[in-house]
């Protein structure tokens, strides 16, 4: 579990949370209470970047992940009207 810091004890300790997060892990800073931001280490960011990166589909796959229409394609009419230019 991440350490919590609340966003002014993290601007007053700015060091400590970075060496914290190269540490031990991961360091959430809270804003009014709330989860804001999580500050990691380089070493932890480029891992998380690098899976990532392995667990994005190729266009092909993307396209082929999407829904089947295994029916007909119905034909419209389509009536144009005359434009003057």
């Amino acid at each position: 579990m991440a350490a919590k810091w609340s966003l002014q004890e993290a601007k007053n300790k700015f060091s400590a949370v970075v060496e914290a997060a190269r540490r031990k892990g991961p360091q959430t800073v809270t804003k009014r209470g709330q989860d804001a931001v999580v500050v990691v280490s380089a070493e932890d960011f480029e891992r998380l970047r690098k899976l990532e990166e392995e667990r994005k589909p190729s266009l092909a796959e993307f396209l082929l992940s999407g829904p089947r229409f295994d029916g007909e394609i119905e034909r419209m009419e389509v009536k144009l009207r005359d434009v003057k230019f």
